[in-house]
């Protein structure tokens, strides 16, 4: 299958194929499964994040014992694997960079 340049913003969970303001700090190619895979992986981290922010006004439940928000943490860490694997060059070396992978690495 041909694979395809796409833009990812992590921080607004965006893959666009398009390169507008400031999407291009994640740069992949892969292709529409992979897409699609990687939308799903965005999709979890979304719905980890909202019920993660239904918890907090839970003031009985404590943090530490918050499943979606450990949820949310195994989708970015899946996330920038995906990210990596399909990135180029500078994606890979920003992803090193900011050491997210390490723990996973190792």
């Amino acid at each position: 299958m041909m694979k395809n340049k796409y833009y990812v913003n992590l921080g607004s969970q965006e893959i666009s194929q398009i390169k507008y303001d400031n999407n291009d700090a994640l740069i992949i190619f892969a292709t529409d499964d992979e897409i699609r895979t990687l939308r799903g992986k965005l999709d979890g981290m979304h719905d980890s994040d909202m019920r993660s922010f239904f918890r907090s006004h839970v003031p009985i439940m404590p943090y530490h014992n918050d499943k979606p928000n450990d949820d949310y943490d195994v989708g970015v860490t899946e996330a920038f694997q995906m990210i990596y694997e399909l990135g180029d060059k500078e994606t890979k070396k920003h992803i090193d960079d900011i050491g997210i992978l390490t723990d996973s690495r190792m």
